[in-house]
């Protein structure tokens, strides 16, 4: 394996790592900061709160997303393959 191919495969690990967990984080914060400003404004600072919505939110976005998830993970595990079968 030359230092090309090993650097070209974690950038890409890289930008798969970094373009699957964009949504559900982008989910929580979204979610944190509602329930922020909703709690500023009634002055109810419970920490189960803001907890159990975000963890909510999160679990339904990784469920409505969960196919198209695998289906990049599955995308980028073939390359990797199809690289590492086409030095041997």
């Amino acid at each position: 394996m030359t230092i090309d191919v090993f650097v070209d495969v974690v950038k890409e690990g890289i930008e798969v790592i970094l373009i699957l967990i964009t949504p559900p984080l982008l989910v929580s914060l979204i979610a944190g900061l509602i329930i922020g400003v909703l709690q500023a404004a009634t002055q109810i600072h419970e920490q189960t709160l803001t907890f159990a919505p975000k963890i909510i939110l999160t679990f339904l976005t990784i469920m409505l997303l969960g196919s198209w998830m695998l289906q990049k993970l599955v995308e980028y595990m073939r390359e990797i393959l199809e690289k590492f079968m086409g030095m041997v």
